[in-house]
């Protein structure tokens, strides 16, 4: 597609987007509010050596020191809206300028994800082609990453900066697509140096990198065979990569202070699970927990003292001690989640396939880490689903495992949402955009099949009368009293199904893609 046919209908899309997100400024915005601008008072107000250890509010800055800069950036502009916000002092300040400027400073920010999503649309190459517009791959993956759901509910109502973040993600992956894996290397080590919960994704990186770029393949009668090791490439990487720690971490380490900065970006004495469950399989294992504590205690064969309030009724929150099945530690979630990992990092060394097989991977590790990773927050599972669009706009069975996923990771953020006047909003948007993504891509790949089985059909079907009930029936029951946040535990829980399940899918059909592309090179 001609650049000038791309920007005929980008910058009207863009527009459009950009003003819903204006429409979005007056709406509820969540404690992330607060936390960043404390994180902006404290790197205005406070000498670098301070900003690490500042502990007059609860929200202490907690991000790698690269957000930290950011911040700082951002309030010099924040000064000549309300210097007010800038003093550390002033906790749980929300004046209009204070939140019209941080408002603004999402949206301002997004011109990244955008940069992102066009480089994507204009650079990775579909193998599928439409002659609507309408149903054209790049105008559809277009829709789906500048009106996703999540990034909308989540940055503009929410709060938080996730576009500017993933779209330092999309620039990097298209510089793998475009055989420039030395860029990619270098914009993916400043986005973790952004926001180190994108390590989710770095043994794609590290594993892809190191077989692709440092060991050359050569090919011959259809077969892979292995170069020596190029020393000066590996050398470049890794100049790269302790360059930008350097220059990150460099200060504090002069300072003595990176034991403080380690201990606040990884507080492993936070619990396995946030306090609302993440939809992963921790989620589903405290479920259990749960379940069976209560037939112990109706069969008397536990005491009620014996069970922890919080894994009844109000989540977990900071350690705890699982009731029935033994508890989980940091070590054991690692070691699940490297297990979870390992297939899909075997499967790009010993079977490169290039930057698809690259991606794949990308989305397996995301998707593995929010799985089994300790205390994952349930915004991480855009980790996955943003990636996972890129493929499926390409192939029906990607297009397929997309609507799963996204349907009930999506679903999922709805807690984080709670206040009456925002249901409308997020109700539509959801409907706006689930819609859109099932006719857009049933459009793409109609002729081609269904996309969907009729058990998993029935399944995203059930996430209607389950929402209805735990957010508009529920409220109004008796039990509502004592057990507030059954709710959310059972909307959890379904959610967990439908991720794992699409977590399988995708598993299932990397593989046997990788077992078919290698079937062909031998016949050739």
């Amino acid at each position: 597609m001609a650049v000038s046919k791309i920007w005929s209908w980008f910058l009207p899309l863009v527009f459009g987007v950009t003003l819903l997100k204006c429409l979005l400024i007056p709406a509820y915005y969540s404690t992330d509010f607060e936390v960043h601008r404390n994180w902006m008072a404290i790197t205005y107000s406070l000498p670098m050596s301070k900003w690490y250890y500042e502990e007059t509010s609860r929200w202490r800055l907690d991000y790698p020191p690269l957000f930290a800069w950011l911040e700082y950036y951002l309030s010099y502009y924040a000064q000549f809206f309300d210097e007010e916000m800038l003093v550390v002092q002033n906790l749980n300040y929300t004046s209009n300028a204070t939140v019209l400027f941080q408002r603004l400073s999402v949206i301002t920010t997004d011109m990244v994800f955008i940069f992102g999503v066009i480089s994507c649309c204009k650079n990775i190459k579909r193998s599928k082609e439409s002659k609507e517009i309408l149903e054209k791959p790049d105008f559809i993956l277009a829709v789906l990453l500048l009106c996703n759901f999540g990034i909308l509910i989540i940055d503009h109502i929410h709060f938080q900066y996730n576009g500017f973040l993933f779209g330092l993600l999309f620039l990097s992956i298209v510089k793998m697509f475009k055989g420039r894996p030395v860029d990619s290397a270098l914009l993916f080590t400043v986005l973790m140096n952004f926001k180190h919960i994108f390590i989710y994704v770095a043994p794609a990186y590290g594993i892809y990198l190191l077989r692709s770029y440092c060991f050359a393949e050569n090919k011959q009668d259809g077969s892979i065979q292995w170069k020596s090791f190029n020393f000066l490439r590996f050398n470049v990487l890794a100049c790269i990569v302790c360059a930008v720690f350097a220059v990150s971490f460099g200060p504090f380490i002069v300072m003595g202070q990176l034991p403080q900065v380690l201990a606040r970006l990884f507080p492993f004495k936070r619990g396995l699970s946030h306090a609302y469950w993440a939809p992963n399989f921790w989620a589903q294992y405290n479920a259990a927990d749960k379940v069976l504590s209560v037939i112990g205690m109706k069969l008397q064969l536990l005491a009620p003292a014996n069970i922890s309030n919080a894994s009844m009724t109000g989540g977990l929150v900071q350690k705890y001690k699982h009731t029935i099945l033994p508890s989980v530690s940091p070590l054991t979630t690692l070691v699940c989640t490297l297990l979870s990992i390992t297939p899909a990092l075997c499967n790009i060394w010993l079977k490169p396939r290039g930057p698809r097989g690259f991606l794949q991977c990308l989305i397996l590790c995301a998707l593995s880490s929010f799985m089994f990773g300790w205390h994952v927050h349930e915004k991480a599972i855009l980790i996955a689903i943003l990636p996972l669009s890129l493929l499926a706009v390409e192939n029906r069975n990607d297009a397929g495992t997309y609507l799963i996923l996204a349907t009930t990771g999506h679903l999922s953020l709805f807690p984080l949402v709670f206040t009456v006047p925002e249901m409308p909003i997020k109700i539509c948007l959801m409907l706006f955009f689930t819609v859109y993504s099932f006719s857009a891509l049933h459009a793409l790949f109609g002729n081609e099949g269904t996309l969907l089985n009729w058990s998993e059909c029935i399944y995203l079907s059930s996430l209607i009368p389950l929402q209805v009930t735990c957010e508009l029936i529920y409220p109004h029951t008796h039990w509502h009293d004592s057990y507030p946040f059954l709710p959310l535990l059972l909307l959890s829980v379904y959610c967990s199904l439908g991720i794992t399940y699409a977590w399988i899918k995708l598993y299932i059909s990397v593989l046997r893609e990788t077992t078919l592309v290698t079937k062909k090179i031998k016949v050739k």
